[in-house]
């Protein structure tokens, strides 16, 4: 996933297109917070752990970037959905570990209701009639 070249908060997801060449394909918005916040529910994370998490579970499909990653966590720190604290990562290297809040849980029950009802309308779109 990645920021848009002029600097807004887009996301998108990386698709094999023939051999090694990737194609980008801009996400819905907010999915990205959606993403982080679900991550951090199992505990916390560094922002690497974070990325490779979400690359893991969707098999490869979302690839996210430290230029979406890292300012997505900023936000969220500001707003009071995580907090963070500094540690040794796996490696022996010092590392910002990122825990969900309170607020972050319910932020994530909001954004998991909003994705799913904008899921459900494309949807309807998209069936035949």
């Amino acid at each position: 996933m990645g920021l848009d070249s002029a600097g807004g908060n887009r996301a998108y997801f990386h698709r094999e297109t023939m051999g090694a060449n990737t194609k980008a394909i801009e996400i819905l918005p907010g999915t990205l917070d959606l993403l982080i916040l679900r991550a951090l529910t199992a505990g916390p994370r560094h922002g690497y752990g974070i990325a490779q998490h979400i690359q893991q579970l969707s098999e490869d499909v979302l690839q996210v970037e430290e230029g979406s990653l890292y300012p997505a966590l900023q936000r969220m720190l500001i707003k009071g959905w995580v907090v963070a604290e500094w540690g040794q990562s796996e490696n022996n290297r010092r590392a910002r570990y990122y825990h969900l809040t309170a607020a972050g849980k319910k932020q994530l029950t909001t954004e998991i209701g909003e994705f799913e009802r904008v899921m459900a309308a494309i949807g309807r779109v998209i069936q035949p009639a």
